[in-house]
């Protein structure tokens, strides 16, 4: 028996309850600020002056709310190990990028085929002319075609598995080889074409940062974290989750959402598009993928930070425990 295996582990409970709390005011936090961008809501600031308000005690009995249902739920459930909270929040986001993937994937298809019926002037053929003129807005396309689409995605990724990140991988290649073909075997190219490749490869980039964090892919200035201990690394994960991972997420929620000019908000409540008048009508989306960048990052966080503190209580199982399993498996024995 080793020195770690002796040393008492860490409480679990507490880490629990901020990992859940943290949760809990990620949701507050965006209903909140949704109350306070959309429907005028004076936020939880007139509680701290004199300015006493029922509308501001409301906002803040959601923050509470939050807070002791997740307090209940780890109240109720204090023997539920850490890995498997960890691998319950891996799981929801999951089925979170997955329905964004599929999401982007009929959002794309579609506004790309109406971007080119519209440049070529066929869009009449197939929808009235009353219609041609609406689809040439951004809010209307924003509310009647891309809205229901996401929902789609969202509907088909609760039943199926099969479409992620290296789907999208290979149709962005495809969409740039199209470019390639059409520009200089037919001299064909229009905007709607670069608009396509830019919206899905950031959706690319930005979604798949969290099954990036999770397959600890992300580049690691690992110099000394390599000789670590198993007890070591998981100390240096728990942390920089919470001081580094979470402190940038919320960052971006915090100065994207913080009023009608942020530059998340901003785009997405204007539905904005770029100078191109026949290019697709997605920008203001793509404005959208860094909000779910931090969402799903921050809550890939709290997994991580999960797993990691598993790692620095010493408990069974973890990837560390089975790589050096699998590792014993094939040492070979003494003679």
């Amino acid at each position: 028996m080793n020195n770690d295996e002796l040393m008492p582990k860490p409480p679990a409970l507490l880490m629990r309850i901020f990992g859940w709390t943290m949760l809990a005011t990620l949701v507050t936090y965006l209903l909140n600020n949704y109350l306070i961008i959309k429907k005028g809501l004076p936020g939880i600031t007139p509680l701290f002056s004199n300015d006493f308000s029922a509308q501001a005690l409301l906002q803040a009995a959601i923050y509470l709310a939050g807070f002791v249902l997740a307090l209940m739920y780890v109240l109720g459930s204090r023997h539920k190990p850490l890995r498997a909270d960890a691998s319950a929040i891996t799981r929801f986001n999951t089925f979170l990028i997955r329905g964004f993937f599929w999401a982007v994937l009929f959002v794309g298809l579609a506004d790309m085929a109406i971007s080119f019926l519209r440049v070529e002037g066929l869009l009449g053929n197939v929808v009235s002319e009353e219609m041609v003129k609406q689809l040439g807005r951004s809010s209307y396309r924003g509310l009647y075609i891309h809205y229901p689409l996401i929902a789609l995605g969202f509907l088909i990724a609760i039943f199926t598995r099969t479409l992620g990140f290296h789907w999208l991988a290979i149709l962005i290649v495809a969409a740039e080889l199209t470019i390639v073909i059409t520009r200089f075997i037919f001299s064909y190219e229009q905007a709607f074409m670069g608009d396509l490749v830019r919206f899905w490869y950031a959706a690319l980039f930005l979604f798949a940062s969290a099954y990036t964090l999770l397959e600890e892919g992300h580049v690691r200035v690992d110099v000394f974290y390599a000789g670590l201990s198993r007890r070591a690394k998981g100390a240096v994960n728990a942390f920089g989750s919470i001081l580094l991972g979470m402190t940038l997420c919320w960052t971006i929620l915090i100065l994207g959402f913080k009023g009608k000019a942020s530059i998340i908000y901003g785009p997405l409540s204007n539905f904005e598009v770029s100078q191109s008048g026949f290019g697709m009508y997605t920008k203001y989306l793509m404005a959208g993928f860094l909000a779910v960048f931090a969402v799903t990052m921050l809550i890939q966080f709290v997994s991580q930070m999960f797993e990691a503190y598993a790692d620095l209580r010493n408990d069974p199982g973890g990837r560390e425990a089975e790589a050096e399993d699998a590792n014993s498996d094939y040492a070979p024995s003494p003679n």
